[in-house]
């Protein structure tokens, strides 16, 4: 990854065994230094597009094929707001599988919780949205149009499939999600990401690196080298 090229550098008291005495420094990259898309940026359609994450696309695949090198891929990251790669990008179709095989073993099918399912009147109004987590007996009152008699359940969200019923008490507008099909659900929220347009690429660098720069203080030595207070030393 490119991006610790990127990082200024720290001169930092040295703890290595061959020293010569406590005034030695090494210099080391600077790993709290950092920037980050400032929020109103984030959202601006100017700069980003909505993309969404084919199945075994990685950071730096993705980055070749927008930016032209694969050594880019922390652009894709920062520029996401990604700070936690391993929990924050989508796993392929056969990681996810591995990996909520040894989450749930023998209970990879077993209900994880339930869901609504949507249900509307036969004039097509919105009783109960889809999706909503409740308990496996829940109920609602039947929908009633005073000119029907019937309403209609969808037997998964969005889906067309429609159960005609005749109306009575209550009705149990609920779905069983398993374990698997939940962590699918969660792993397929991680697919939409605004990634930044490549004709930006080369200002969004430049800009980067004027904000990695030190600015002058008692520790400044250069734009690109700064030293820590050596605690070893005390004064006479």
């Amino acid at each position: 990854m490119s991006y610790f090229r990127e990082l200024p550098d720290l001169l930092y008291p040295s703890n290595l065994l061959h020293k010569n005495s406590s005034r030695d420094y090494v210099a080391i990259k600077n790993l709290f230094r950092r920037v980050k898309i400032q929020d109103w940026i984030q959202d601006n359609v100017v700069f980003f597009e909505k993309y969404v994450i084919k199945d075994g696309e990685r950071p730096d695949t993705l980055a070749e094929k927008i930016y032209g090198s694969a050594d880019r891929d922390w652009v894709i990251i920062l520029t996401c707001g990604i700070t936690n790669i391993k929990d924050e990008w989508p796993l392929s179709n056969y990681d996810l599988y591995r990996y909520a095989e040894n989450k749930y073993g023998n209970d990879l099918n077993a209900i994880h919780h339930y869901e609504t399912i949507e249900v509307r009147d036969t004039r097509g109004r919105l009783i109960l949205p889809a999706g909503q987590v409740v308990d496996q007996n829940f109920t609602i009152p039947t929908p009633y149009d005073a000119s029907e008699t019937n309403y209609y359940v969808g037997v998964r969200p969005q889906t067309s499939n429609i159960d005609y019923k005749s109306v009575n008490s209550n009705i149990n507008p609920v779905v069983g999600i398993s374990n698997y099909e939940y962590e699918t659900i969660e792993n397929e929220k991680k697919r939409e990401i605004n990634l930044m347009k490549s004709s930006y690429l080369q200002q969004f660098l430049n800009d980067m690196r004027v904000l990695m720069n030190y600015q002058e203080s008692s520790s400044f030595i250069d734009k690109k080298l700064a030293f820590t207070e050596n605690t070893r030393l005390t004064g006479p």
